[in-house]
């Protein structure tokens, strides 16, 4: 995990090159606090902030399609002064491309927003599963499941035991790590599988020298600690931090919960837009308690957490999926919200905790676990009478599916109802967030915000003032172009606030 920032055909003299790319590059930092580095070839440079978790091996061209992972890179062939850049399947990790009119044949490329935006005046999110070549000029698609068609519709039955052993394996290849990592834990399903299954895989790894069982993989595993630490946050007495106690308490971790104040909270907004980069208001509601707690756990040592983003999105765990009107529908929205996470639950988590040099893993957006997922018939995947959302993850993990006398979460967990990460640390974050809205946004900027914003103009306070702070850290239309909103779907039924509460 690491900073780019790469320029590719400048016009400009090497020095002064060589000073505004360092210049730039150092917007981010935070990204790579462990080394940087800065490379020319020609009028090609490629600048580095490196966050030591793994060492580095060279790959070809024509691996992209085989490498499993999250990843954003640029390699330069300086033999023959051509590179490509190219993003992981899902945008799990970020990357922008940007152009400059002044300099026309000059491309950019970057991890984050902050370091193009001074000099290009045309920014895009590279899109997740491309890949971008000199020697053609152009980004074509490399990762191409079949269920990424918008015409297939899965008819595939749940294989209960495939399920439970390919997200144990994703959990399982996350633990390869050099240095001091942990879990973040809400309480909630997703996060609490994950690090229930993180334990017993830990758990064999560390009591087997040569690696892990049947060879499936050849991994070095931590010894620092000798069991996995969980990190959770909320207002005090908040639902998450009630219910990751009990889980930490079930998996035995070394548990540690952290507390914020609602002033704490507001006083992180504006910081939290500056590293996010973008405006939409369930984003920034749910990264300003993970950037908090990112804090936190940096400063103990930590530099990687597994965490649970993508669970929703691929098995239709929203409360607003119970409205589909139909399998079919149910589906397509599945796929349109797993190929938009690295717009929104993505980008929270990289950037939340990558703000602080810490670095988050995700097994559930593993691709293997992806396309057992994904081609499941939605009929078995949809909530209804006695079935809740993501029935079908809980079931693969219950006693009566797995036959374990040991239960991998107790059932007051495994059957917990799904809470928004931003209403289960406090009902009263929400609220805060809302009532200081108010106050700072008259009506009538709000009746005026279409003239002031012709792209997304915010329809509530809230989103107005996150909106106005992002114009003052990243001013101009140009800003805004990679920007997507989470946008509930009003029809199915879903009110303009996207909290669970709401819903």
């Amino acid at each position: 995990m690491c900073g780019i920032f790469a320029v590719f055909n400048y016009p400009s003299d090497v020095n002064g090159f060589r000073r505004r790319a360092l210049l730039l590059s150092k917007r981010i930092r935070h990204r790579g606090p462990n080394w940087s580095g800065c490379e020319i070839s020609s009028n090609n440079i490629i600048c580095h902030e490196r966050l030591a978790i793994v060492g580095y091996a060279e790959i070809g061209i024509d691996a992209v399609k085989r490498l499993d992972g999250m990843f954003s890179f640029v390699l330069l062939d300086t033999n023959k002064n051509r590179f490509i850049a190219a993003r992981d399947p899902i945008g799990i990790t970020t990357l922008y491309q940007g152009w400059s009119s002044s300099s026309p044949g000059t491309v950019y490329f970057a991890s984050e927003l902050k370091s193009l935006q001074d000099d290009c005046d045309k920014i895009l999110s590279f899109p997740p599963g491309h890949i971008y070549d000199s020697l053609t000029g152009e980004t074509t698609r490399y990762y191409q499941p079949i269920w990424w068609d918008s015409d297939f519709i899965p008819t595939t039955p749940t294989d209960y035991t495939l399920l439970r052993k390919t997200l144990e394996r994703a959990v399982r290849k996350r633990l390869m790590s050099d240095v001091p990592f942990g879990v973040l834990l809400s309480g909630g399903l997703d996060s609490s599988l994950i690090a229930a299954i993180a334990t017993r895989e830990a758990a064999k790894l560390a009591a087997s020298h040569d690696g892990i069982e049947d060879n499936e993989v050849d991994e070095r595993v931590v010894t620092t600690w000798t069991k996995i630490h969980s990190f959770s946050i909320g207002l005090p007495g908040s639902p998450d931090l009630i219910a990751a106690r009990s889980v930490a308490e079930f998996l035995g971790t070394n548990h540690h919960e952290y507390t914020f104040t609602i002033q704490e909270g507001l006083d992180a907004v504006h910081d939290v837009i500056h590293h996010l980069e973008t405006y939409d208001v369930t984003t920034i509601r749910a990264s300003t308690p993970m950037y908090l707690l990112s804090r936190k756990i940096s400063g103990m040592g930590v530099k990687m957490v597994l965490s649970g983003e993508g669970s929703d999105e691929m098995l239709g765990g929203y409360l607003y999926f119970h409205n589909a009107p139909s399998a079919v529908d149910f589906h397509k929205e599945t796929v349109t919200r797993v190929k938009n996470l690295h717009t929104s639950d993505c980008l929270r988590a990289n950037k939340s905790t990558m703000a602080w040099g810490l670095e988050a893993r995700v097994p559930f957006l593993d691709k293997d676990f992806l396309d057992v997922v994904m081609t499941i018939d939605p009929e078995e995947k949809m909530p209804k009478e006695g079935k809740m959302e993501k029935y079908i993850l809980r079931k693969a993990f219950d006693v009566s599916t797995t036959g374990d006398t040991h239960p991998y979460l107790p059932d007051s967990i495994l059957w917990r109802q799904k809470e928004q990460f931003s209403d289960g640390v406090g009902y009263g974050w929400i609220d805060s967030l809302r009532d200081i809205s108010e106050k700072s946004v008259t009506d009538e900027q709000l009746t005026n915000a279409s003239k002031r914003w012709s792209k997304d103009p915010p329809q509530t306070k809230e989103a107005y003032w996150y909106r106005d702070q992002f114009e003052s850290l990243f001013p101009g239309d140009h800003c805004t172009e990679s920007v997507v909103r989470w946008i509930p779907r009003r029809d199915w039924g879903c009110p303009e606030d996207p909290s669970g509460r709401a819903q």
